[in-house]
């Protein structure tokens, strides 16, 4: 197992003291894709968007990585905006991650909480899908390519008649999973089917907020509802007409759910 190197990218500024978001993505996607439109409507929030290897801006990974070596290297990513003075001491750090960037949050939470103000794990679990799955899918995409899942992600990344009335939306996010390296997305598989903390959810002491979209067939409303009750600091809530990818589905309201929590959350801190 090593670190992967990381690269980030800026999806909205808004202001020297303003609080940050770093936002995480879902597996096959990249996070401009999917953060973009909830980026839009985070007004009060400087939105850094970080991808997986060989998704949107990270280079390929050359060899397995685990999700706590994905959470070594979002932390390292924070720890370097805060040396250059990109975050500054004034301001607070939140985090947001969907699906598999949803576990590297739980991971966030449980090595490095101290890099962040609150947690939001959208669309995830503290276990997602079973091992065989996972090495099927890996299988799958290190021989055929990304192509060969392209319409089983469509019919589980959303809700029906999303595509029809977001075509632009739904095709960014599509041409970025057939983009992706196909190495890094198999060992993207292989880190979710070792990924368990199931156990551990009582030691994430952070803020946290779990979210989870009511059509989705992956990480049902229950997944969302687990974390939290077995946090010490969670709350959940499930988004009507929306299934596995709520900032692309339903930007508006998850850039409401986000303000509110994290807005409690650094009332709280003061």
């Amino acid at each position: 197992m090593s670190q992967p190197v990381l690269k980030a990218s800026l999806l909205s500024a808004a202001g020297a003291n303003a609080p940050v978001l770093i936002a995480g993505p879902s597996l096959g996607t990249s996070a401009a894709a999917l953060w973009s439109p909830a980026a839009a409507v985070l007004k009060t929030f400087t939105v850094i968007a970080w991808d997986l290897p060989g998704h949107g801006l990270s280079p390929a990974a050359a060899e397995p990585f685990s999700v706590a070596d994905l959470s070594d290297s979002v932390a390292a990513l924070v720890a370097a905006a805060r040396a250059g003075g990109d975050i500054t001491a004034q301001q607070s750090v939140y985090y947001a991650g969907v699906s598999l960037g949803g576990a590297v949050g739980l991971q966030l939470g449980l090595d490095h909480s101290q890099e962040f103000e609150g947690l939001a794990i959208l669309c995830s679990g503290a276990k997602i899908g079973d091992a065989e799955g996972w090495a099927e899918r890996a299988d799958t995409v290190r021989n055929q390519g990304t192509p060969a899942v392209l319409a089983g992600s469509a019919e589980r990344w959303f809700a029906p008649g999303f595509i029809d009335r977001e075509p632009a939306a739904s095709a960014a996010l599509l041409h970025s999973l057939q983009d992706a390296d196909r190495f890094s997305y198999a060992f993207c598989c292989e880190a979710l089917a070792e990924f368990d903390v199931r156990g551990r959810l009582g030691d994430i002491t952070l803020p946290l907020l779990a979210l989870a979209g009511e059509q989705d067939a992956v990480t049902p409303p229950s997944f969302a509802e687990y974390v939290a009750e077995r946090t010490p600091n969670g709350t959940s809530a499930a988004v009507g007409g929306a299934a596995h990818l709520l900032p692309a589905e339903k930007p508006e309201e998850t850039a409401h759910l986000l303000r509110n929590f994290f807005g409690a959350a650094y009332q709280e801190g003061l």
